[in-house]
């Protein structure tokens, strides 16, 4: 296979996702694998097949953005939101805080945030905004239906207060959570960001960027954010130089916008 460059440009136009931010490695690496299970010979004729083929786009789209996904992934770190950053947040803003869930995925981490705020707030008074730039993963998501697995590192209590079991190993959540929670397509490359958030939540994404795409998304991060607010990442990434997009570290994981 050759001519990646010209297959960049070309899935730009069609899908508007930015290979060249993404590290080339790893991403060629997934796209080589699927172009050649679907037994097609070369970038070209895979192009115009995700042209013409709206089932075959989708599934380029859901395969290039990588979802793994579980409900309260590395829980110390819910237990430090739980326990230091959400009175931290309520005791700045108020009651009203506007959080929003960036690169939701399956939509466990947004569902997640509404179990844990209503622990401090009345249910009703919670309003989470969840993004993903996969179509697929957002409509799950909205379905709310999960395997046991994506369930395994929950507290028991939020299973048995917020879940209905379906089938053999399912479990649905239920409606006055997901009722909470406003899903909506968006790319992090390219659209616009929500304004005054108190926090964003944006967990095991920024690992597949390069270092300037990330630069670039944690600027645009501080500007979504009131001062004071909360930049909340995943395990596997501290942010090197935080002062450089306007951010100082608060708690290990939990960036305070200065």
């Amino acid at each position: 296979m050759n001519d990646y460059e010209k297959f960049k440009e070309k899935v730009f136009k069609l899908t508007k996702i930015d290979l060249s931010c993404y590290k080339e490695r790893q991403m060629k690496r997934r796209i080589d694998s699927l172009i050649s299970k679907r037994k097609i010979q070369s970038y070209d004729e895979y192009i115009n097949a995700i042209s013409k083929d709206k089932e075959m786009l989708e599934e380029f789209v859901a395969y290039l953005t990588i979802n793994v996904s579980e409900f309260y992934r590395n829980p110390e770190q819910w237990k430090m939101l739980e326990n230091e950053m959400l009175p931290y947040l309520f005791e700045k803003f108020g009651q009203n805080v506007k959080i929003w869930s960036a690169a939701c995925s399956t939509g466990d981490e947004p569902y997640t945030l509404v179990m844990l705020l209503a622990k401090f707030i009345p249910i009703n008074r919670i309003k989470i905004i969840a993004t993903d730039i996969d179509k697929q993963v957002l409509e799950k998501a909205q379905a709310g239906i999960y395997d046991e697995k994506s369930l395994k590192g929950l507290p028991k209590e939020y299973i048995t207060k917020y879940f209905t079991k379906v089938g053999m190993s399912s479990y649905q959540i239920s409606d006055e959570v997901k009722k909470r929670v406003e899903f909506k397509q968006h790319n992090l490359l390219k659209d616009a960001y929500p304004s005054g958030c108190n926090m964003i939540v944006c967990r095991n994404v920024m690992i597949y960027f390069t270092e300037e795409a990330k630069n670039v998304i944690y600027k645009k991060f501080n500007d979504a954010l009131k001062k004071d607010g909360i930049l909340f990442v995943g395990s596997t990434e501290q942010i090197i130089s935080p002062a450089d997009s306007g951010f100082a570290t608060y708690k290990s994981f939990f960036y305070k916008k200065i």
